[in-house]
């Protein structure tokens, strides 16, 4: 079976989709706080970190660290609003950036985005699925 990874269109295509999300967060008045004034390279590890996770190659995990991730999301406190928030400008992303729009692939996108709480515990990059049908 095709991974999330392929069915987006590959690394390309998701460094794109970050490109424009990354961009929407930072211009955001309710996530820009996150985020700060942004990071040059956040959008490459951002783009690692999904393309590890939808199913292709483990760049992230090689040269950025899961231990890395979870120190920079500690203690950031993200309301419920903000999450929300996230996943919406990330499906809008998805939407300028055209990737695939098919609902298993939506929902499979839906679902990365988690909470803190769920991330937390976590110890390596989690390795998205298709939803079950």
């Amino acid at each position: 079976m095709e991974s999330i990874y392929e069915h987006a269109g590959g690394y390309e295509a998701l460094h794109r989709f970050i490109d424009i999300f990354y961009g929407s967060v930072l211009a955001d008045p309710l996530l820009q706080p996150l985020f700060g004034a942004g990071r040059p390279d956040h959008v490459n590890h951002l783009t690692a970190f999904d393309a590890e996770s939808f199913g292709g190659p483990d760049d992230f995990s090689r040269q950025v660290g899961f231990a890395h991730l979870i120190e920079v999301h500690r203690g950031l406190k993200i309301a419920e609003e903000q999450r929300q928030r996230f996943v919406e400008l990330y499906l809008a992303a998805a939407d300028a950036a055209g990737l695939p729009d098919d609902p298993p692939f939506r929902e499979a996108l839906r679902s990365h985005a988690e909470t803190d709480d769920q991330l937390h515990p976590l110890r390596e990059v989690p390795r998205w699925e298709w939803p079950a049908s």
